[in-house]
C-alpha cells in the first residue's frame, strides 16, 4: 500500500526535553493515546476494506495514513525524550501507555498479515495469468528424444501490468 517514492514532509519539531509535571505528563500521554487511536481506527478500516476485496478504497486512505503515522512518530519521540522524567513522576501512566501500545502493535500485526495475504494472492493471480499467456504463446513441439521442447527466449512474451486501478 505504500509507495517507495512517496513525498516526505518534515517531522514536527519535538518539544525540548523538559522535566514534566503531572499535567505535562498527562498531556504527553494524551497526545500519544490520541495519535494511536486515530491511526488504529484508520488501520482497522483499511484492514476491513482489504479483507472485503476493496483494495482501491483501501489505497485511498494512504495520504491520511501517512499523516497519522507522522503524528504518531512525533508523539512517540516526545514521550521518549521525556521517558526518564515520566518514569519518576508518573510511573502508572507509563505502564498504562505500555499496555495500550502492546494492543496497538497487535492490531498493526493483524493489518500487516492481511496486507501480506492480499499481496501474496494478487502475486499468485498475476503469476497464474502469466503462465497461461506463456502456454498459449509457446509452440507445442518435441525434441528428437520425444520430450516436449522448452521454449526459447524469442517465444516468451512479457506481461505488462498497469499499477493504477
Amino acid at each position: 500500500m505504500n509507495r517507495p517514492n512517496a513525498s516526505r514532509q518534515p517531522m514536527q519539531a519535538q518539544r525540548p526535553n523538559i522535566a514534566p509535571g503531572s499535567a505535562e505528563a498527562r498531556k504527553l500521554a494524551e497526545d500519544l493515546m490520541d495519535a494511536m487511536s486515530a491511526l488504529l481506527g484508520l488501520i482497522e478500516r483499511e484492514t476491513e476494506l482489504v479483507r472485503a476485496g476493496k483494495v482501491r478504497d483501501a489505497m485511498m486512505l494512504e495520504a491520511k495514513k501517512q499523516e497519522l503515522s507522522r503524528n504518531y512518530v512525533g508523539a512517540v519521540g516526545q514521550l521518549k525524550a521525556n521517558q526518564a522524567q515520566l518514569a519518576k513522576s508518573a510511573p502508572e501512566l507509563l505502564s498504562t501507555l505500555h499496555r495500550h501500545h502492546d494492543a496497538f502493535r497487535a492490531m498493526l500485526q493483524v493489518n500487516l498479515t492481511v496486507l501480506a495475504t492480499a499481496h501474496a494472492v494478487s502475486e499468485s493471480v498475476v503469476r497464474g495469468v502469466n503462465a497461461e499467456i506463456q502456454k498459449r504463446n509457446v509452440p507445442n513441439t518435441y525434441t528428437a528424444a520425444g520430450r516436449q521442447a522448452a521454449p526459447g527466449p524469442r517465444h516468451i512474451t512479457p506481461l505488462a501490468v498497469s499499477r493504477s486501478l
